[in-house]
């Protein structure tokens, strides 16, 4: 069994490919917005959203550093607001909820406003499309949110969509509970 990174970074292997046009909702430090505007190449876009303008900061570093910043757009707003800049069909979004590492523990995701972008997300992605969800539980609230998401996915027609738990049961420390949502069909 692998963690909830490697498991995470396995399914976007084998689901973002070149040209494919990806969404991280969640940019924190920019780990997962560079893995995949290098998958996604120079025929490939990718979107990068947080609240934090720290957080825009050193993920366009790390791009720029990487080489990585041609096809990335960083959007400084919450990713409840997706529709506001996004309106094309997207192949995979990642979130990661929780704060920002290294950052202000205080600003932190909420299910309010994830639940509404997945809402959004839901639309905006193509078939056979995937999202990622892993959220983090090991700080105040983070166990409400991640109860709040489950409850929602639960309730997606199963005709339309395929949901995943991945979960380790006996660890300790809290660690990311992982979802995985596979909308069904062509486009």
């Amino acid at each position: 069994m692998v963690n909830t990174i490697k498991f995470t970074r396995d399914i976007i292997a084998r689901n973002v490919k070149n040209a494919s046009i990806c969404v991280d909702c969640t940019v924190g430090n920019g780990n997962d917005i560079s893995l995949l505007a290098a998958i996604v190449g120079e025929e490939g876009r990718v979107y990068g959203f947080d609240i934090q303008a720290l957080a825009i900061d050193r993920t366009l570093q790390r791009l720029k550093k990487q080489g990585l910043d041609g096809n990335t757009i960083l959007i400084k707003d919450s990713h409840e607001n997706i529709t506001n800049h996004i309106n094309e069909k997207i192949d995979l979004f990642i979130y990661n909820l929780g704060y920002l590492p290294r950052g202000d523990k205080s600003i932190k995701t909420n299910s309010q406003s994830t639940i509404k972008s997945l809402d959004a997300a839901l639309v905006l992605l193509k078939g056979n499309g995937i999202i990622l969800i892993t959220c983090y539980t090991g700080h105040d609230g983070g166990v409400e949110e991640k109860n709040a998401i489950e409850e929602f996915l639960v309730k997606l027609n199963q005709s339309d969509f395929n949901v995943l738990k991945y979960d380790f049961l006996n660890q300790k420390n809290f660690p990311p509970v992982l979802y995985c949502i596979e909308k069904m069909g062509g486009n």
